[in-house]
C-alpha cells in the first residue's frame, strides 16, 4: 500500500489526511520550495520523473517551483490558430463528461454538480447538455496553461477550500473538485460562446498563479498563468452545441478512460 492509498483508504490515514491538505500546510510547503535550499530537489526530482531538460528554457532557476513551472521551448508546443479548432489549454490527462440532466457528471467514482463546481446556480444552467472537460495534470507534465480561445475575460472568481490530491485514489473518496481551493474565468470566446476555465489545485499546490485577475480581452494561445508543486486540475465548460469532439477524445469518452494531450492540440471543432 503507498502513501495515498493508506491515507484515503484507511480510517487512521483519514484522521492524519486532515491537516496534510489544510492551508496552513500548502503555504509551508510553497515557502519551503521557494528557497534557495529546495535547489537540492531539482535533480532528484528530474531523475524520478524522466523529465528532458532540453526541452525547456532554465535560465535564471532559483529554487524548486523555479523549475516545476519552468518554459516549455515555443516550438515544442504549436498553438493550432484556426478559429475553428477547439484547442487543449494545457499538458494533462483529459476526461470528457456530457452535462447530464441535472448538472450531475462523474469524474472516475467523484460525481458532483456544476453549480456546486461554480457555486452559482445561473451560470451553471448555461452549460446543460454541454462539456465538461476535466484534464488532469501529474507532476511530471508541463505545468504552465493558455487561454483555449480569444474573447472578453471577466473578473476571475476565487473559492476557497483544501488541498486533496488529484489522483484518481482521492476521487473514488472525495468530491475533490467541489472541496479544493479553485479560482475561474467567465470568457465571452470568440468561437464557442460563453464559457469558463477554472484551475483546481491540489495537494501542496499553495498558489494558482494567473497572469490576470481583472476583465480584459484575451487571445487564444496567451498564457493565463502556471501552477506551483503538485498535481493539479484544469477544467472547462462549453455550452451546448458549441463544439463537435474529434474521434479520439470521443473514443476516450466512450470508454470511460483519460486521454493524454498537449497544450495547443485540436480536440474538436466549432460546430
Amino acid at each position: 500500500m503507498d502513501t495515498l492509498q493508506f491515507l484515503y483508504g484507511t480510517k487512521v490515514g483519514r484522521v492524519l489526511l486532515r491537516p496534510l491538505i489544510s492551508r496552513p500546510v500548502s503555504v509551508i510547503s510553497g515557502w519551503l520550495l521557494d528557497s534557495r535550499a529546495s535547489r537540492a530537489l531539482i535533480q532528484p526530482f528530474v531523475k524520478s520523473n524522466g523529465i528532458c531538460t532540453d526541452d525547456y528554457e532554465l535560465d535564471g532557476i532559483k529554487c524548486f517551483n523555479d523549475f516545476f513551472c519552468r518554459k516549455i521551448k515555443k516550438e515544442l508546443r504549436p498553438i493550432e490558430m484556426d478559429d475553428s479548432a477547439l484547442i487543449a489549454p494545457c499538458d494533462g490527462l483529459l476526461t470528457v463528461h456530457k452535462v447530464s440532466k441535472g448538472d450531475v457528471i462523474g469524474v472516475k467514482q467523484s460525481r458532483f454538480t456544476i453549480s456546486s463546481l461554480l457555486r452559482d446556480k445561473e451560470l451553471a444552467k448555461s452549460f446543460e447538455d454541454g462539456y465538461c472537460m476535466v484534464f488532469r495534470l501529474c507532476v511530471n507534465h508541463y505545468h504552465r496553461y493558455i487561454y483555449f480561445d480569444s474573447g472578453h475575460k471577466y473578473k476571475n472568481r476565487k473559492i476557497n477550500g483544501v488541498f486533496h490530491t488529484v489522483r484518481p485514489v482521492a476521487l473514488e473518496k472525495y468530491p475533490v473538485f467541489v472541496e479544493n481551493s479553485r479560482e475561474y474565468a467567465v470568457i465571452d470566446t470568440k468561437n464557442f460562446g460563453r464559457c469558463v476555465q477554472m484551475e483546481v489545485g491540489a495537494m501542496l499546490v499553495g498558489r494558482i498563479a494567473n497572469e490576470s485577475q481583472d476583465s480584459c480581452m484575451v487571445k487564444r494561445g496567451m498564457e493565463k498563468g502556471h501552477f506551483e508543486y503538485g498535481g493539479s486540475t484544469i477544467i472547462v465548460l462549453l455550452p451546448k452545441d458549441a463544439v463537435q469532439l474529434n474521434s479520439a477524445v470521443k473514443n476516450a469518452m466512450q470508454q470511460h478512460v483519460e486521454l493524454p494531450v498537449q497544450m495547443g492540440e485540436v480536440l474538436g471543432c466549432r460546430k
